[in-house]
């Protein structure tokens, strides 16, 4: 934690047989005018986005290019098409997320925002509490970006009643139903999985936007190793397809900041964001330069 169905898009690659094929093709880049319209330098050929939250960014850790919430430039000079900042969390608004949001804007980068929903606090107020920052944030600036990316980050113990009351909340004050960003949890793949149909139909109406850093995460007694987006995906036995795959991840351990990357099979990545001397949590999107645009702007609140 990056209003129609995610079917809209057409996208025949996206087939698992022919993954490990996209995977080294690269998206003929868009006008360098438009937002976001940086072709990704990565052997993944999906557009690269980056999230942040007020933790970031991380500690120096190598010789390389450095960022700060003031600017990004970095990070669009390494391959990203979009930033999604983090507004805030539990009933608590991130310092950083206009800073990063107005960096992102004057680097070239698609803007977004998360919130995460934590369980001591009611989900309509949280989400009260999103869509005014978001509201605040489209009004703060002349922006270049089309739309601000919405995005509802679910804490691994969420209750589906509150999961849905945020959609419905975000939805009914802004027009926009908002990604879905779910970690590896089994107790969010128990509630979903065992979810009615017309509850499932309409957790579908968010883009799904999955976390999964390698091949075995979230193995355990109750679910075996995913392998990859789609073992995890018939997991949750939701979506037919995601939308944005957070690959790689930061957690603090032994006194610093520990990057976590997938890297199995057909996929291969380094700890480190290009040339970028700090680790950075990393997402793609399952789609082309054009239809991350559209999906920016479907799923985002307008800014012109």
């Amino acid at each position: 934690m990056t209003g129609a169905t995610i079917d809209y898009i057409h996208m025949k690659h996206l087939l698992l047989p022919l993954l490990a094929l996209v995977l080294v093709q690269c998206t003929a880049p868009l006008p360098e005018s438009m937002p976001g319209s940086l072709t990704p330098v990565s052997s993944w050929g999906m557009p690269q986005i980056i999230n942040v939250s007020a933790y970031d960014p991380k500690e120096k850790q190598r010789a390389g290019q450095g960022y700060s919430e003031h600017d990004v430039s970095a990070l669009r000079a390494n391959g990203a098409s979009g930033l999604i900042a983090r507004a805030g969390k539990g009933g608590n608004l991130d310092e950083k997320c206009g800073s990063f949001l107005a960096a992102a804007d004057r680097a070239g980068l698609l803007p977004g925002v998360y919130y995460r929903l934590q369980s001591h606090v009611d989900a309509v107020a949280q989400a009260d509490q999103f869509c005014a920052r978001a509201h605040s944030l489209a009004r703060g600036r002349a922006w270049n970006a089309p739309a601000l990316l919405l995005c509802a980050d679910f804490d691994a113990h969420s209750r589906l009643s509150d999961i849905l009351r945020f959609m419905d909340r975000v939805e009914s004050r802004t027009g926009v139903v908002p990604v879905a960003y779910l970690e590896n949890s089994t107790h969010m793949k128990r509630l979903l999985s065992s979810a009615d149909p017309a509850t499932k139909a309409k957790l579908r109406r968010m883009p799904y936007w999955l976390a999964l850093y390698s091949h075995d995460g979230g193995a355990g007694p109750d679910y075996p190793a995913p392998g990859n987006p789609h073992g995890l995906i018939n997991q949750y036995q939701v979506w037919s397809d995601w939308m944005l795959w957070q690959y790689g991840g930061v957690e603090w351990s032994h006194g610093r900041s520990q990057p976590k990357v997938y890297s199995h099979g057909p996929y291969h990545n380094s700890l480190y964001f290009g040339h970028l001397d700090r680790p950075v949590e990393r997402n793609v999107f399952n789609g082309s330069q054009a239809e991350l645009q559209s999906f920016w702007r479907r799923h985002g609140l307008p800014l012109h």
